[in-house]
């Protein structure tokens, strides 16, 4: 077998190891699903951003979300933002990349309204100016980052900064934390016997 699997795997784990023995951490996972079952309750929507693997995380978990997760009950009010690729083309044309997510958290947002936007470094310059935006709107923003958090770290309501700098782990503790945290809601939401 190679030592690179072996590797691999020991390094994803010490990362999870890390996160589950930070008391401060594991209580941030909690507050996110608090406030995301709050909003939901309110009528407000979750939405979620990122790039490249981190897009498809965020629509991963919003599917989570809108759709099921353990159970059958009623869809949930989520989506990424990414998905509508006339609209994502179009304003990468005409008014640039870094606007993508701020034009549309602007059009579409309202105050309680949570904005979950996800990036292994914390300094994607489109997902910077959502949360500049979000926060001019009163929009709850939640950033799941790596370790140092990056320029996301002063501008988010809520920091998840995974104890990484590898991408590969990062992400795989971000969908980790993801599913945590849509598991909480759908359980909160949608109490069972």
């Amino acid at each position: 077998m190679d030592n690179a699997i072996v590797k691999a795997v020991e390094a994803s784990l010490n990362v999870k190891q890390t996160i589950l023995s930070d008391e401060a951490f594991l209580q941030r996972i909690q507050n996110v699903a608090d406030i995301m079952t709050e909003a939901l309750k309110s009528g407000h929507r979750i939405l979620w951003c990122g790039n490249g693997g981190s897009a498809a995380d965020a629509q991963h978990l919003a599917a989570e979300l809108s759709g099921r997760f353990y159970f059958d009950r009623p869809p949930l009010n989520s989506e990424a933002l990414h998905c509508n690729t006339s609209y994502l083309t179009a304003v990468a044309n005409d008014y640039g990349y870094d606007l993508i997510y701020s034009r549309m958290i602007d059009g579409a947002c309202k105050p309680g309204d949570v904005l979950v936007g996800i990036s292994t470094s914390g300094n994607s310059k489109n997902i910077l100016n959502a949360f500049c935006k979000a926060r001019e709107l009163g929009v709850t923003t939640v950033a799941f980052t790596g370790a140092t958090g990056g320029q996301m770290a002063d501008l988010a309501d809520v920091l998840l900064n995974v104890p990484s700098t590898d991408t590969p782990r990062i992400q795989e503790s971000h969908i980790m934390i993801g599913h945590i945290i849509c598991e909480l809601v759908e359980k909160t939401m949608f109490p069972r016997p």
